[in-house]
């Protein structure tokens, strides 16, 4: 991925109001990050939780996505992420993000399971644990496992745009 500056990640919303994009908090170390690793880039709220975004590139340039993470109680079960399959203790949250346009204005909205921290690409390159168990053995390449992760991300970001 493209490294991206805070004006093009504020501008890439699709599904938040020009307000609430001036208002969500954008990491400040956008410079530091591992660009050439991400596939898409994702990050939470540190003074609200259960908010998460992630921005990704599709078509013309970045499209990004508010997300909501429902507190869920209860003891953590061994959960598996939709976009890139790595299975987690505890570490795989049920995402919600509402719908772009008039659909998420009537209250519409579509949900999956990602990885908590949002960190799946450094997950599939061995770039950050998961803890014991949590790779499946797979036949498949890096290459095509990156490439099932970007198609899994757009179908989830498709509905939401709608």
């Amino acid at each position: 991925m493209e490294m991206l500056t805070d004006q093009q990640v504020r501008a890439a919303f699709v599904n938040c109001t020009k307000g609430e994009t001036k208002r969500l908090f954008v990491p400040r170390d956008l410079a530091d990050r591992p660009w050439a690793d991400l596939d898409y880039f994702g990050w939470r709220d540190p003074q609200a939780p259960d908010r998460a975004y992630l921005v990704t590139e599709m078509g013309d340039g970045p499209v990004a996505v508010a997300l909501r993470s429902p507190s869920a109680g209860g003891r953590p079960a061994r959960s598996m992420c939709s976009l890139c399959l790595t299975a987690h203790t505890g570490g795989v949250s049920l995402m919600v993000a509402r719908r772009a346009g008039k659909a998420g204005q009537q209250g519409n909205s579509v949900g999956t399971y990602m990885c908590s921290d949002l960190a799946c690409s450094l997950y599939i390159r061995g770039r950050k644990n998961a803890g014991a168990g949590a790779k499946m053995h797979e036949t498949i390449t890096l290459e095509d496992k990156v490439q099932r992760t970007v198609a899994n991300l757009a179908a989830f970001v498709a509905k939401v745009i709608g």
